[in-house]
């Protein structure tokens, strides 16, 4: 209850401060590409419920039609805008109102694809769905150059799906079973430092 008040109050708190900011991103990506400002793509979130997850686009709106589900080094589907917004991690900032509506919590798991969330093994399906989702975790800070580590791959979805997503669930499980409201707020100060830098 408290990691949810936190979360209610964190978000709210943000979305206020960076209003002009999220308003100039939103302008700077609708004049860069034709298509909406928003990304929108169903996740797997909380007791394995379906929700539509929010980024700043940073690809071509036909890019689901031109190639995989996951992003790979110098990916030519990404828009000029879209190299800045990923690098900097800004494309993420609208989920602080997937948190505020309660279908992501700041911290947590990261929210996957149904796809990949059917290749998790049961116990650890049952263990990372038991919460929310998250913006952050252990797995965000530690492959946050996840993309780039993919394009030295030969098979960047064979990669994912064998080396990538098994280490990222272990973290995320490491998360779950010790989660603490100080380890949260520790977090979210890595991150902001991880971002910063």
């Amino acid at each position: 209850m408290l990691k949810r008040l936190v979360d209610i109050l964190l978000s709210a708190l943000g979305l206020a401060l960076l209003a002009l900011p999220l308003m100039a991103i939103a302008l700077w990506v609708k004049l860069d590409s034709r298509g909406p400002v928003l990304f929108r793509q169903q996740r797997v979130g909380r007791f394995g419920r379906p929700f539509m997850i929010h980024k700043f686009r940073t690809m071509a709106v036909d890019a689901p039609a031109r190639g995989p589900q996951i992003t790979v080094g110098a990916d030519p589907r990404i828009t000029r805008a879209g190299q800045v917004l990923r690098r900097t991690k800004l494309d993420e900032l609208p989920q602080l109102w997937d948190v505020l509506r309660g279908a992501m919590s700041l911290v947590g798991p990261r929210p996957e694809v149904p796809k990949y969330v059917a290749l998790y093994p049961d116990e650890m399906r049952e263990l990372l769905l038991s919460v929310r989702p998250g913006i952050t975790d252990l797995a965000s800070l530690q492959y946050r150059d996840e993309s780039a580590v993919l394009a030295a791959a030969a098979d960047p979805e064979r990669a994912y799906v064998e080396q990538v997503l098994p280490a990222k669930l272990a973290l995320s499980s490491r998360y779950v079973r010790e989660a603490t409201l100080l380890g949260d707020l520790r977090l979210i100060l890595a991150t902001l430092s991880a971002l910063r830098r």
